[in-house]
This record gives C-alpha cells, sequence and structure tokens, in this order.
C-alpha cells in the first residue's frame, strides 16, 4: 500500500486522498459502464460497520448483496447456490398453494425455520441468476475468500483497500478507511449513485429505442397501408376497365353494322348486275336450241318420206 500512503503520523498511516479521489472517480466510471450494460455488480461487506450502510444503499439500486456469512464457493460452486435459492422459492411456492394446510405444526415450523435462514443468507441474491459481471467488497482482509473466487472466475474486484491490505489481486483499489462507517459510508454513497446514473442512462437508450422502434413501426404500417390504397386502386381500375369493356364491344358492334349492312347490299348488287349477262346468254341459247329443234324435225320427216 505504500504508493498509496501520504505518511505516517504517531504510527499511523494517513492516505493520500489525492489518489483516492482519482481511484473513486476511476472504480465508478467502471461501475457506470457495467450498470449502463445491464450487468450485475454484487457487494460483499461482512463486516458489523459496514452491514447496514450497503444493505441500505444497494437495496435502493436494486443491485445483489452479501452483508452475513460468506458462503463459501458462492462463485466456484454457482450452480449449488442456485439450488438453494431455488429451493427457498419452492418453500415460498408452497406457502402459496396450499401444501403448508397437509403438513404437521411441526413439519411447518421445520420448513419456516429453514427458509429464514435461507433468506438470511441468500435472500439479497435470490435475483442473481448468473455470476456477477463485478464485485465491490468492503475490506479485502476480510473477504479474502471472496476476492480468491473472483479471482479464479476473472471477474473484476472493486474494493476499499486500507493500509493493511494488499491491493494486488485488486482490480480497481479505492484506497480508503474501511474501519470507520463514515468513509464506507461515502464511499459507497458515491459508488451507488454512479450505478444509479448508468441505470438511468441503460432505462433513457431502452426508451429512446423502443421510441424509434414505435416510430418506424407506425412509418411501416402507414407505407403499408399506402400500398394496399393503391393496389384497391388499381383493382378497382382494371375491375371498373373489365365493366366498360363490353360496353365499348357492343358500341363497336353498333357502329359496324351499318358499314356490314352497306357492304353486304353491295356485294348483293355485284353478283346480280355479273349474274345479268349470264343468264341473258343463257337464254339466247336457248331460244336458238328452241328454233333449231323444228327445222331438223321437218328435215328427218323429209327424209323418212
Amino acid at each position: 500500500m505504500s504508493p498509496y500512503i501520504f505518511m505516517e503520523k504517531n504510527g499511523i498511516h494517513i492516505i493520500d486522498l489525492n489518489k483516492t479521489e482519482a481511484k473513486l472517480e476511476e472504480a465508478a466510471t467502471a461501475m457506470k459502464q457495467i450498470a449502463k450494460s445491464g450487468r450485475k455488480i454484487l457487494f460483499v461487506a461482512t463486516k458489523k460497520q459496514a452491514k447496514d450502510i450497503v444493505s441500505e444503499k444497494v437495496k435502493e439500486i436494486n443491485m445483489p448483496y452479501v452483508t452475513e456469512r460468506w458462503p463459501g464457493g458462492m462463485l466456484t460452486n454457482f450452480p449449488t447456490i442456485r439450488k438453494a435459492v431455488k429451493k427457498m422459492s419452492a418453500i415460498d411456492k408452497m406457502a402459496t398453494d396450499g401444501t403448508f394446510e397437509n403438513l404437521s405444526k411441526r413439519e411447518r415450523l421445520q420448513i419456516a425455520r429453514q427458509r429464514a435462514k435461507l433468506e438470511k443468507n441468500l435472500g439479497s441474491i435470490s435475483d442473481l441468476t448468473r455470476l456477477p459481471a463485478a464485485m465491490f467488497i468492503v475490506d479485502v482482509h476480510k473477504e479474502y475468500i471472496a476476492v480468491r473466487e473472483a479471482n479464479r472466475l476473472n471477474i473484476p474486484v472493486f474494493a476499499m483497500v486500507d493500509t493493511n491490505s494488499d491491493p494486488r489481486p485488486i482490480d480497481f483499489p479505492i484506497p480508503s478507511n474501511d474501519d470507520a462507517s463514515k468513509s464506507i459510508s461515502l464511499i459507497i454513497d458515491y459508488v451507488c449513485d454512479a450505478v444509479a446514473e448508468g441505470l438511468g442512462e441503460r432505462k433513457m437508450e431502452k426508451e429512446k429505442e423502443d421510441k424509434n422502434a414505435k416510430i418506424a413501426k407506425e412509418a411501416k404500417a402507414a407505407k403499408d397501408k399506402d400500398a394496399k390504397a393503391a393496389k384497391d386502386k388499381d383493382a378497382k381500375t382494371k375491375r371498373e376497365r373489365v365493366k366498360e369493356q363490353p360496353k365499348a364491344e357492343q358500341v363497336k358492334k353498333a357502329e359496324a353494322k351499318p358499314t356490314e349492312a352497306k357492304a353486304e347490299k353491295t356485294e348483293k348488287a355485284a353478283e346480280v348486275k355479273a349474274e345479268k349477262p349470264e343468264k341473258a346468254a343463257e337464254a339466247k341459247v336457248e331460244k336458238s336450241e328452241k328454233a333449231e329443234e323444228p327445222k331438223a324435225d321437218a328435215k328427218q320427216e323429209k327424209t323418212d318420206k
């Protein structure tokens, strides 16, 4: 911790607050980005001075926290912890669906005690369905097991680091006094405000996306409506065209009838005119044949005689 110590006075190490401010700002910015991305940050503070402060502040920003005993293997053996949380949910379900009524008084009492124990140790992480994106620890010296588990799983660690601690395993150390409740409250307030700000920005972005999606949906609906109207108009025009077509054909036929009649009459007149010379020739031939017949008959008779 020597880079973060300003001086030593009467056997007490005094932390350089300029470095504390810079590191706190850096940690708050990183936590804000994590919250903005929608991931969870697990707060760990099991020491007496920090319990109430952390539970009160962190509950407001809806993040998971551990203020009772750190359950060993909570991160490295996360599926087992999830089973315990599911068991708690199953007990709650039993209370609502009437299963408790079929149990004896002693069994109900045992289940209630088990539920209270689970609630005390795991109630604050019931919403943590997967491993957290980061951890915030008060007093890394006391929570060394949590630090080890986080390092093993490559989970970023934010922590208040006092002069009696080793800041090397911590990704974002905040040099500060982790024994005084005022110091803890100040640091927790600052990081919680940063997380709340990140959540607020995420909410605003989501609302903006929803608004844009809604506008796009409305524009698409309007476009579809226009396309449908144009299609209906085309269909209507086509129907009207089909409807008007027989009328046009009738008019055309009516106009064509006098022309056809005139043409037929002309053809008939031409045929009659052509037939007249033929008939006259046929009549002449018949007349000459009739005139020659008596002469031939008289000649034949004379020859016979």
